[in-house]
C-alpha cells in the first residue's frame, strides 16, 4: 500500500517468510522482486508441521494450482496472502511474458471474490478517503491515465479508428476467468447482458468489446461470432478504452476492468456481477452482493474510489530504480515505456545518422524493432527518422533533436543524451514552420492542478541542483557588483540563429544591441562552449568584448551565473529558457520556442500563430514533460524527466567509450571541417 511503502522499500526490520508451492513464483523474476521488496523472503519447499508468527502462504489469487497453498495453510495454521496483478499492469497481458508494475499483495481475500471481503473492500468501506490531497493526486492520476490512454494493458492505439459514436458498449471477458466465476457470474450472465442491452437501448448499434486476451488468441471469451447480427458487432481492434467509452451512450459489463474504466470515464456502468467497483453508488447493479451481508452500504465519489484502489491498495515498482514507488513515480515509468513502444512499434529507418551516433539511438528507439541506418526513407508502416539540420524542405521524415536536458558534456564532443527529442511537424528552433513543441505549449495555456504540482516541483528540482543542458564543470569567481545582464553567446552557423534570428544575427551585435539599451549595466559575456572549444564559428574578437562587455565569464558555471544575475539579453540561446526557470527577466532578439507567451520581452519578428498566454509551468510541462524523451542510463529503459534529472545530478549518466574520445579530440583538431562529424 501507498501509506507503507517507504518502510517497506528500506527493508525494515518485520520482514516474513513467504512459502509458495506453484512454479509460477519462481518463473516470474519481476514477481519475486517485488515480494522481497514488500517484506517477503520466499520459500520454496514443505515447512514445520505448525509455522511460526512470521510464516504465510502465498498464492495466486483463485488460480487453479492455487488450493496447494490453500491446504497447506488450512494444516499448518499459517495465513495466506493472495497476490494478483494490479488494475494497470503492463503493455501486453501476462500470458504474452510481460512483467508487472505492481501487484495486489492481500491477506483477507481477492479482490474479484464476492464471496468474501478482500484487504480492497475493507479499505474502500472504513478507510475516511477524505484526506485532500489524497483525492487531489487520485484526480490528477485520473487524469493522467485517460490522458495518456493508460489501461491494464496499454498496447492500444489511441489514434486508431473507431466507431461512429453513438453504441451501447458491452464488454466480453476470457471464459472461465475467476473474476467471473468468483464474481457471482456465468455464461448465462453474459447472455442475459447482452439481451438486455439492445432491449434497454432499442435502435442503438451494439458493440461486443473483445478481451485483448482473446484477440491474441490466448483465451476464448464468452461471445463468438455467432452473437453478431445487423445490429451487433464484434469489436476486437487495439484501440484505446478511453476513446472507446467516449464514443459509448451506454456500458455493460459483468466484472470487468473495463467498468472501473467507464467509471472513471464518467459512466454509470450496467453491472451484471459482483466486481470491486459494484455496490458503491457508481454503478446500476443488476445482481447486488445480497442483502443478508450488505458490506458495501457506503457511497463513493469516483476520485476515492480509484484513491483506494490505485493508490493505496495496490504496491507499486518502479523497474528504472528497482525499488517500490508511490503511483505517479510508477505512472511516469510506465508513461514513458508506452510512450516508447507507442512511437517505435513499427520501426524506424534513420537516415544520415553519423557513426558515433548510432548506438545511442539504437538504444532509445530500437526496443520494439531494430533501427535500420539507410539513405533511403521508410517503407510504411515503419517510420523515417533525420537529425533536424539534415532535413530537405517537404520531407515527410520525422525530425530528431537533442532535448533540453541533455548531457554532461557537449554533443560537439561526442557526449551522448540522456533525451532526444522527435517532431512530426517541423522542429522546435525553426519558427518559419509550426513544430510539435509550439503546440504542445499552446495547449499548455491551461494546466490541470496535477500537471501544474508536477511542472512546479521538476522547476524547483532543476535549479535547486543546478541543473542546465550540459551541465558544465565550471568556476564561480567573484563578479563585478551593479544590475547584471548575461550576454550568452551562440554558434553563428546554428540552424536556430539561421532560422529564428531577426536584424541581430552575430555575437557581436548582441553585444553591441545590449551595451547600447543597457549603458550603465555590468554586462557579462559567456562565449559558446563549443565556440570556445575551437569547433564551432561565432568567436567576438577581444578587443570588441572589452569594449562591449564589463567581464567575460567563458569558464563560470552556467547554473551559478544565472542565479547571480538580473536580466539576459540573447538571440535564441537555450539559456533564456534556463533564465525562465531562475525567475529571471530575459530579453529576446530573435524567435526560440519560448518567446511569443507572454514570459519574455521580445524584440524580434515572432510568429503570429504564437497567441496563447502561458504561464511558466505550461512552457516547462511542454518542453522537459511532454516534447522529449527520456532514456535511463543505468537500467536502459525509458524513463521520466525526474529519473532523467536525478541521473544528471548524481552523475549516472553516459560516457564516451575511448574511441569517442579520439574522435572528439581529432574534430578539435579539424573544426574547421565540422561537417565530418555533424
Amino acid at each position: 500500500m501507498d501509506e507503507r511503502f517507504h518502510d517497506d522499500a528500506a527493508g525494515g526490520s518485520s520482514r516474513r517468510r513467504l512459502h509458495f508451492y506453484t512454479a509460477g513464483f519462481l518463473r516470474q523474476r519481476r514477481l519475486r522482486r517485488i515480494l522481497t521488496l514488500a517484506g517477503y523472503d520466499l520459500t520454496l519447499g514443505r515447512p514445520a508441521r505448525r509455522m511460526g508468527p512470521d510464516d504465510l502462504i502465498a498464492v495466486w489469487g483463485r488460480a487453479a494450482y492455487a488450493h496447494r497453498g490453500e491446504a497447506v495453510a488450512e494444516a499448518s495454521g499459517a495465513s495466506l496472502l493472495r497476490i494478483e496483478d494490479a488494475f494497470l499492469r503492463s503493455l501486453h497481458p501476462g500470458r504474452a511474458g510481460e512483467p508487472p508494475l505492481s501487484l495486489l499483495i492481500d491477506r483477507r481475500g481477492a479482490y474479484f471474490d464476492a464471496a468474501q471481503p478482500s484487504d480492497l473492500e475493507v479499505l474502500l468501506a472504513s478507510h475516511p478517503l477524505d484526506d485532500t490531497a489524497l483525492l487531489n493526486r487520485a484526480r490528477g492520476g485520473i487524469a493522467r491515465m485517460r490522458e495518456a490512454h493508460l489501461t491494464k494493458y496499454s498496447a492500444v492505439v489511441p489514434e486508431a479508428p473507431l466507431p461512429a459514436p453513438g453504441y451501447v458498449l458491452v464488454i466480453d471477458q476470457t471464459r472461465g476467468d475467476a473474476s467471473v466465476t468468483h464474481g457471482g457470474a456465468d455464461a448465462n450472465t453474459f447472455r442475459e447482458m447482452l439481451y438486455y442491452a439492445q432491449e434497454e437501448n432499442p435502435g442503438a448499434p451494439v458493440l461486443i468489446k473483445t478481451h485483448p486476451e482473446t484477440a491474441q488468441g490466448h483465451r476464448p471469451g464468452y461471445f463468438t461470432d455467432q452473437d453478431a447480427s445487423e445490429r451487433v458487432t464484434l469489436f476486437s481492434d487495439p484501440v484505446s478504452p478511453w476513446a472507446l467509452l467516449e464514443g459509448a451512450v451506454a456500458v455493460y459489463v459483468v466484472t470487468s476492468q473495463l467498468g472501473f474504466e467507464a467509471i472513471l470515464a464518467g459512466h454509470r456502468p450496467r453491472v451484471y456481477g459482483q466486481p470491486f467497483y459494484a455496490g458503491w453508488g457508481l454503478t446500476e447493479d443488476r445482481h447486488p452482493l445480497p442483502l443478508r451481508a450488505p458490506r458495501r452500504g457506503r457511497s463513493l465519489t469516483a476520485a476515492q474510489l480509484f484513491a483506494g484502489a490505485m493508490i493505496l491498495y495496490p504496491t507499486w515498482y518502479d523497474p528504472a530504480r528497482d525499488r517500490l514507488a508511490r503511483f505517479e513515480e510508477a505512472l511516469g515509468q510506465f508513461e514513458a515505456q508506452v510512450r516508447a513502444w507507442r512511437e517505435d512499434r513499427h520501426g524506424w529507418v534513420a537516415r544520415g545518422m553519423r557513426l558515433w551516433k548510432r548506438p545511442f539511438l539504437q538504444g532509445f528507439f530500437g526496443g520494439q524493432r531494430r533501427v535500420r541506418f539507410s539513405e533511403r526513407d521508410a517503407t510504411p508502416p515503419a517510420r523515417t527518422m533525420v537529425w533536424a539540420g539534415k532535413a530537405s524542405e517537404g520531407s515527410d521524415a520525422w525530425r530528431l533533436e537533442d532535448g533540453f536536458l541533455r548531457s554532461r558534456g557537449l554533443g560537439a564532443e561526442l557526449v551522448p543524451p540522456l533525451s532526444l527529442a522527435l517532431d512530426d511537424l517541423g522542429i522546435y528552433y525553426d519558427p518559419t514552420r509550426e513544430s510539435r513543441l509550439e503546440r504542445m505549449i499552446a495547449a499548455r495555456a491551461r494546466l490541470r492542478p496535477d500537471q501544474q504540482l508536477r511542472a512546479e516541483a521538476l522547476t524547483r528540482a532543476l535549479v535547486a541542483r543546478g541543473l542546465t543542458k550540459y551541465n558544465l564543470p565550471g568556476g564561480d569567481a567573484a563578479l563585478p557588483e551593479g544590475y547584471r545582464i548575461l550576454v550568452p553567446g551562440q554558434v553563428e552557423d546554428d540552424a536556430s540563429i539561421r532560422l529564428g534570428a531577426g536584424e541581430v544575427r552575430t555575437n557581436l551585435a548582441l553585444l553591441q544591441a545590449a551595451r547600447a539599451a543597457n549603458p550603465e549595466a555590468v554586462i557579462l559575456y559567456r562565449p559558446h562552449p563549443d565556440v570556445t572549444a575551437g569547433l564551432r564559428p561565432g568567436a567576438v574578437p577581444p578587443e570588441d568584448v572589452m569594449a562591449l562587455a564589463d567581464a567575460e565569464v567563458a569558464q563560470h558555471d552556467m547554473a551559478q551565473l544565472l542565479e547571480a544575475v538580473d536580466e539576459v539579453w540573447t538571440i535564441t540561446s537555450l539559456t533564456g529558457f534556463e533564465a525562465l526557470l531562475r525567475g529571471r527577466r530575459v530579453t529576446v532578439l530573435g524567435a526560440p520556442f519560448y518567446a511569443g507567451w507572454g514570459l519574455t520581452r521580445d524584440l524580434g519578428p515572432l510568429p503570429e500563430r504564437r497567441q496563447a498566454h502561458v504561464t511558466l509551468a505550461g512552457l516547462v510541462h511542454a518542453a522537459l514533460i511532454d516534447y522529449p524523451r527520456y532514456r535511463d542510463p543505468v537500467s536502459g529503459l525509458p524513463c521520466a524527466v525526474e529519473l532523467a534529472l536525478e541521473r544528471l545530478a548524481e552523475g549516472a549518466i553516459g560516457r564516451r567509450g575511448p574511441g569517442l574520445r579520439l574522435l572528439a579530440k581529432a574534430q578539435g583538431l579539424l573544426a574547421s571541417r565540422a561537417s565530418l562529424w555533424r
